[in-house]
This record gives C-alpha cells, sequence and structure tokens, in this order.
C-alpha cells in the first residue's frame, strides 16, 4: 500500500533547503555582476537580474509540475524523453540561432533556450532505465557499447555546433556507470590518458617515453621475483609512447586556436593578456582582490568596472570571490558539495535501481559542472563555458539543473512514500 505520493512532507527538504539556499546566492551575485545604477526601474526585463528572477518563478512552477507527476512517469516515458532531446538537438542545425559563435538556442522571441541544457536530464532518464533493466553488473562489452552510445550520441550532436564544453560534462556518465559495475580499469585508463596529453604538452614526447621506460624497468626490477608478464608491460609502455608521440598532433590538428590557446594559457606556455587569456586574468585579480571577508556587496571594482567579461554566466564565482573573499566562497563550496553527497547518500537508500542510477546520474553532471566551472574562474582549467549550477544567469540553464534535481525528489519521495 502507498501513502499519497504528492505530499509534502515525503520529499527530502535538505535539498530543497540546499537548492533554494544555492539559487538565492547565485541571484545576489548575479544582480552584483549586472547591476546598473543608470537602470529606470528595477522590474524591467532589460535587467539581467531581474529576468533571473522571472526564470526563479517559472522555474517554481516547473518544480510544482515535477512534483504532481507520477514517479513511475519518468521510468515509462525515459526512452521517448530522450529521442525527443536528440530530436531537439538535431533541429538547432535547421532553426538554430547563433550566439557567440555556436548555434545552440532556438529562438523564441523573448526568450533564447538552449536544449542542451535539458539533454543532461534525459540523457540520465535514459541511462537509468536501460541499466535499471538489464538487471545486473554492466560488466558484459555488449552492455557497456550500448551504455556508451546512450551517453555519447547527445555529446557528438553537441559538439559540432560548436559547444565543446557541454558535450564534455558526459563524462560524469561515468559515475553511474562505475557505481553499477563498470571496471575501474576504465576510468584508471581515462586518468592515465589525460595526464599522459598534459604531461606531454608540458614536457614534450621524448622525454613521456624516457619516463615510462624507466617506470617499468624500476616496475620489473622490484617485481622479479613475481615473475610480472614481460609482454604485458611491453605493451603498455609501447601504448603509452604511441599515445604521447600522437598528443602534438591531435592538439595542432584536431584542437582549434581558441582551445590551444586555453590549454597553453593554463600551462603557463602563453600568456595572452589581451585577448583568449583575458578573462581569466581578470577573474583572478578579482577573486584576488577579495581577500578573506571580501570587498563587500556592490563593492567589488572588478565588478563594478565590468572587467570580466560574462561574469554574470560562467565567471559568476569571481563576483563570489571579490565580494564574499575567502569566507563566502568557502559557504558556496561547501553548499554544493553539502548537495552532491546529499544525492548520493539518498542515491543510496533507493529502493529501485532506476531511481539510485538517475541519482547518481545527477550528482555527476552536478559534480563535473561545479568542478570544471570553479576550476576555470580561478586559472586551473581551461576557460570551456560551462555555466555553474544554480548560480549562472540564464532561464535554459537554471531550468535545465532544476529538472535534473527535482525528478530526483521525486524519485526520492516516493521511497518514502512506499510501505
Amino acid at each position: 500500500m502507498a501513502r499519497n505520493s504528492r505530499s509534502i512532507g515525503s520529499f527530502d527538504w535538505v535539498l530543497i533547503v540546499l537548492y533554494l539556499a544555492l539559487v538565492t546566492i547565485g541571484w545576489v551575485n548575479i544582480y552584483s555582476a549586472s547591476f546598473d545604477p543608470s537602470a529606470e526601474s528595477f522590474f524591467s526585463m532589460s535587467n539581467e537580474y531581474f529576468k533571473q528572477i522571472v526564470w526563479i518563478f517559472l522555474g517554481f512552477i516547473i518544480i510544482a509540475f515535477i512534483l504532481f507527476l507520477d514517479s513511475k512517469f519518468f521510468d515509462r516515458f525515459s526512452s521517448v524523453i530522450y529521442i525527443i532531446s536528440l530530436l531537439s538537438l538535431l533541429l538547432l542545425f535547421v532553426f538554430g540561432k547563433t550566439i557567440s559563435g555556436a548555434t545552440s538556442w532556438y529562438n523564441l522571441g523573448f526568450m533564447s533556450l538552449q536544449p542542451s541544457e535539458f539533454a543532461k536530464a534525459a540523457t540520465a532518464l535514459a541511462i537509468a532505465k536501460y541499466l535499471s533493466d538489464l538487471q545486473t553488473n554492466i560488466r558484459t562489452i555488449r552492455d557497456q557499447i550500448i551504455a556508451l552510445v546512450i551517453i555519447a550520441l547527445p555529446a557528438l550532436i553537441i559538439i559540432p555546433q560548436p559547444d565543446p564544453g557541454s558535450a564534455l560534462v558526459y563524462a560524469a556518465f561515468f559515475f553511474p556507470l562505475y557505481r553499477e559495475g563498470l571496471a575501474a580499469s576504465y576510468l584508471i585508463l581515462g586518468a592515465t590518458a589525460i595526464s599522459l596529453f598534459v604531461l606531454t604538452l608540458l614536457i614534450g614526447p621524448l622525454y613521456v617515453a624516457l619516463i615510462a621506460v624507466l617506470l617499468a624497468i624500476i616496475y620489473f626490477i622490484k617485481n622479479r621475483k613475481k615473475r610480472p608478464s614481460k609482454r604485458l608491460i611491453v605493451g603498455i609502455v609501447t601504448a603509452s609512447c604511441l599515445f604521447a608521440f600522437s598528443v602534438n598532433y591531435i592538439f595542432e590538428n584536431v584542437f582549434e586556436q581558441r582551445h590551444r590557446d586555453r590549454f597553453n594559457i593554463v600551462l603557463g606556455k602563453e600568456v595572452d593578456a589581451k585577448t583568449i587569456g583575458y578573462n581569466t586574468q581578470q577573474s583572478e585579480i578579482a577573486i584576488g582582490n577579495g581577500g578573506w571577508f571580501g570587498r563587500g556587496f556592490l563593492e567589488g571594482t572588478q565588478t563594478k568596472g565590468k572587467f570580466v567579461p560574462e561574469q554574470h554566466t560562467d565567471y559568476i564565482f569571481s563576483t563570489v570571490g571579490e565580494e564574499w573573499g575567502f569566507l563566502g566562497s568557502t559557504v558556496v563550496i561547501v553548499l554544493f558539495v553539502l548537495l552532491i553527497l546529499r544525492i548520493i547518500q539518498l542515491s543510496e537508500k533507493q529502493k529501485n535501481d532506476f531511481s539510485r542510477i538517475y541519482g547518481y546520474s545527477v550528482a555527476g553532471i552536478l559534480f563535473i559542472h561545479f568542478v570544471v566551472n570553479v576550476g576555470m574562474v580561478i586559472g586551473l582549467l581551461p576557460t570551456v563555458g560551462i555555466p555553474l549550477p544554480f548560480f549562472s544567469y540564464g532561464g535554459s540553464g537554471l531550468w535545465g539543473f532544476t529538472v535534473l534535481l527535482f525528478i530526483f525528489v521525486k524519485l526520492d519521495g516516493n521511497r518514502i512514500n512506499e510501505w
């Protein structure tokens, strides 16, 4: 027997309060970053901060709609939602609006809608449906390939828009795959490839190859009594060397110049404060200006001077750093960490595989967005155009993350309602 699945008390209020806190703090910083003292009226759609209030209000309507639905709706119609999402991405190449060089939006007149923000939730539902229907760990090659195709399809459509930042987020789905039994060797392989790529850019392929050979020799000497497989060691070293010597080709012929510039700046190989590196440099200055306790609300010199481009969108965290300082930045980081940990904790309590897998997908997506955005703003990672969840300005981003989170809130509420 089940209780009323729409009971307010059945929903996890820790998640809801964390969501409201992040959205509220995000709006305060959007207000500061886009504040114009010469504006005629606060209630004007020409002001980003007022438009964000409208998006937040409409987001509450979306939340009410999601929580009103039967939780089984998301399981039953996950495939349909996923297909509609893919079609919405494909139709951009015909009806899409180009903004900042990317054809990623539909022009609705009163606003622009970015379907890639909703595709993440659709993909999370699709992968949760597929893995839960397996009723076993994802260990066969066939199951792994199908799961990879489900994840890769939207990413491959998004890349040529071009929007590599949004496509990068789909790496987050390795979190639920790993939880459901994907071998750790895949994650180790991916981490090793990334490390070799960065190391090769830093010191060159020849030195990377020499290091790989040296490590293999040391490993073989230390474990000679265990008789390690010579073929395996030689194979790993050979693969590492081949990969290292292919990095420069990939870097020069696959990446665009703007991507190469951003990598070079982060790696300290090139400093271009006037063009591609301007955003990051100004962001670092803004955060440095904040010190321990910040300059105060509307008192940030970098923020008021509009020195940081896109400060109310992708670089919103620089406003937090300048006006609220290290203390305020820590509070925001703690809120995000608590949100992600709470989702993981609740995911482990789910009574069905679909809800658990979806929960891990949500946690993974939020984690990737949070880490990459903050890393980008403080200069640790290249600029890739990934918004900060619930913080960055924009209706599509706010609604996409709201849908993503509150589908899980609804699924978790169903767990509580069931006897």
